[in-house]
């Protein structure tokens, strides 16, 4: 069968629907059988991919918001030509949110030039990313299909423009299981100043069994609470009433009941999280030189670094997908430049710039980086047309991604928006191009990894997306 078995769609379903009205006493055997064997297995257990894989592991710098393409990874000289000017009618139209026949080009005042033997083109508003140029495959070509943050953000979480449907990191929980059994499969990371638009459902596991929702880590410097004992209780005692806990639950459990076994998961987890993995929050234990690196302890950078240092240990760990999510809570502390461009991207640069570098480099020097894919960007980018004077709309028709390591190709430019970047014109790629590829790498079939549900098999693609091997080492 191409279709993924799991317990939610498992042998019973399908004998049900074979056998549903026989009446067979071998029938009932097996449910009893299966309906016994239920509460003992485990959904995150590691699984065998499709095909072999070129990466274990994912970590997303979610830069909420929308970073400007224009400022950061796309040079385009006629901007400032045109600056001031209407937009040319040869380049067509675009949907926009705020610009309008009043809007005029916006030209850029970051300078690009080349760097790392590549030569690739980046901007001087991210120093850091300079000293990454060769590890890093640019996608300037990416398009998706809304302009408004919340839809956006779905699309490019879960491949679909609404919610409800489950993010990529369950479905590599889903797909992949954990080689880990004392940390969660899939974290999300979230910014200190809130959440994004699209809220906590655009992470969440939507029609997927509740075993691959994310652990929502908190925002600070204690990510995770109640890692110690409570005075005077002693690991023995805690693990005896763990077990009673589970024979409790267990005992209680009628049939397959998705939602209590995904439950008991969950304080499994806990519990070896108290006792196994505390450590691994404890970042003092890093080199001081690893803490520099990240820009740990530098008031700019102390969270995101704290953050994405975290990442890396998490995945060295086992974990299959880590979300560092870079803004949040709207505005001005989101890469949402609408009333100066200058001003937003400067501050969201200091903050994130140096942490993401540091978390490529920092996988690079471990061993890690070819089995790690690290992919940065958010849901669309910003207008070459100016909002509000100094801004930039919001703008998906053509933008720039990243990714790094896990089998990608390093130090090249893949596609290409037209002259003012404005549409996204040759090696375009959808965000379902970029799920499918992405799946490609770790192993995963897109057509095989798929969920029935309400009668239909459902995939993260939606359709089918195209894996871009151009940008395949």
């Amino acid at each position: 069968m191409n279709e993924h078995t799991r317990y939610a769609r498992n042998r019973r379903e399908f004998l049900t629907d074979c056998f549903c009205g026989v009446g067979s006493l071998g029938f009932a055997s097996l449910l009893a059988q299966e309906q016994a064997q239920t509460a003992h297995y485990n959904p995150l257990a590691p699984k065998a991919p499709h095909c072999t894989p070129k990466a274990k592991a994912m970590i997303f710098l979610f830069q909420a918001g929308g970073p400007s393409h224009l400022e950061t990874f796309d040079p385009k000289s006629l901007l400032n030509k045109l600056h001031g000017e209407k937009r040319p009618a040869e380049f067509g139209e675009v949907q926009y949110q705020s610009v309008n026949a009043a809007s005029r080009i916006l030209g850029t005042k970051r300078t690009f030039a080349k760097y790392g033997k590549s030569g690739l083109d980046i901007s001087d508003l991210l120093p850091h990313h300079h000293k990454i140029a060769d590890d890093i495959c640019v996608l300037r070509g990416m398009h998706g299909d809304m302009v408004v943050h919340s839809a956006a953000q779905y699309q490019m979480m879960s491949g679909r423009v609404i919610p409800g449907f489950p993010a990529i990191g369950s479905w590599l929980a889903y797909g992949l299981g954990t080689v880990s059994d004392s940390l969660p499969a899939y974290v999300v990371m979230p910014d200190p100043h809130g959440a994004p638009e699209a809220g906590q459902p655009m992470y969440t596991n939507g029609f997927l069994p509740a075993a691959y929702q994310p652990a929502l880590f908190r925002a600070g410097k204690r990510p995770v609470l109640y890692l110690e004992l409570p005075a005077g209780v002693t690991l023995d005692r805690r693990r005896k009433t763990m077990s009673f806990l589970r024979q409790l639950n267990e005992a209680g459990m009628a049939g397959e009941d998705a939602e209590l076994a995904a439950r008991i998961s969950a304080y499994d987890t806990a519990f070896k999280m108290q006792t196994d993995a505390p450590e691994i929050f404890d970042l003092s234990k890093e080199p001081q030189e690893t803490l520099d690196l990240y820009g740990v302890g530098k008031a700019d950078t102390d969270d995101y670094g704290r953050r994405c240092l975290l990442a890396r240990r998490l995945v060295e760990r086992g974990v299959r997908f880590v979300c560092v999510v870079a803004g949040g809570g709207g505005g001005e502390t989101e890469w949402d430049a609408h009333s100066d461009i200058e001003k937003n991207h400067a501050r969201m640069s200091r903050l994130t710039d140096q942490p993401t570098a540091a978390l490529v480099m920092d996988l690079k020097r471990r061993g890690l980086l070819d089995s790690t894919i690290v992919l940065w960007g958010g849901e669309f980018g910003r207008s070459p047309e100016s909002e509000r004077g100094t801004g930039r709309d919001h703008h998906n028709t053509g933008f720039s991604m990243w990714v790094a390591g896990g089998g990608f190709k390093a130090g090249m430019a893949y596609g290409a928006t037209d002259d003012i970047g404005l549409k996204a014109v040759t090696d375009t790629m959808h965000f379902r191009d970029l799920h499918a590829t992405l799946l490609h790498q770790l192993g995963l079939q897109q057509d095989q990894l798929s969920y029935l549900h309400q009668g239909r098999k459902e995939r993260l693609t939606e359709v089918h997306g195209r894996i871009v091997k151009e940008i395949l080492a």
